[in-house]
C-alpha cells in the first residue's frame, strides 16, 4: 500500500470530483449519471446493509434522495496500480420525507478503479459519524 506522497500522479482532488458526480446523482435523481460512474461489479456496505449497482442506482427510482451535500477531509491511499482508496468525511441533508432533515455527517471509503480510459467506483462504505464534533 502506497500513500499519496509516492506517487504524486494520483491527485486526492481529482478523485474528489469523481465522488462528487455521485453524490450530484443523488442530489439531481439521475439514474444515468449514477450508473456511468459505478462498475458493474460495485458493492456499497451500509448502515442499512449491502447494495449491489442495480441497487444503488433503484434507490433513485423516485427521484433525489440527498438534497445537500459537502465533501471534506479527504485523503487517498494507493492500494494497487489503477486503484484508489479515497476516504472522506460527508456532511449531508437526505430529501426523504420520513428524514429528520437535519445535517447528519459521515465517514465514507470508496474505492475506484481504472477501467479502460475511465474510473469507475467498485467499493463504497459508509459509517456514521456518532462524535459529539462533527468534524
Amino acid at each position: 500500500m502506497k500513500r499519496t506522497s509516492e506517487m504524486p500522479n494520483y491527485n486526492v482532488d481529482y478523485f474528489l470530483r469523481l465522488e462528487h458526480a455521485v453524490w450530484r446523482a443523488l442530489c439531481e435523481g439521475d439514474m444515468d449519471a449514477d450508473r456511468a460512474v459505478l462498475a458493474d461489479d460495485f458493492l456499497g456496505v451500509y448502515p442499512s446493509g449491502r447494495a449491489d449497482k442495480s441497487a444503488h442506482v433503484a434507490q433513485l427510482r423516485d427521484g433525489p434522495t440527498m438534497s445537500t451535500f459537502s465533501l471534506a477531509d479527504a485523503e487517498i491511499v494507493i492500494l494497487g496500480e489503477g486503484v484508489v482508496l479515497l476516504t472522506y468525511r460527508a456532511e449531508f441533508v437526505r430529501r426523504s420525507p420520513a428524514s429528520r432533515r437535519e445535517a447528519e455527517s459521515m465517514f465514507v471509503s470508496s474505492v475506484w478503479r481504472k477501467e479502460g480510459e475511465s474510473w469507475r467506483n467498485v467499493f463504497s462504505q459508509d459509517t456514521m459519524n456518532v462524535r459529539e464534533d462533527p468534524k
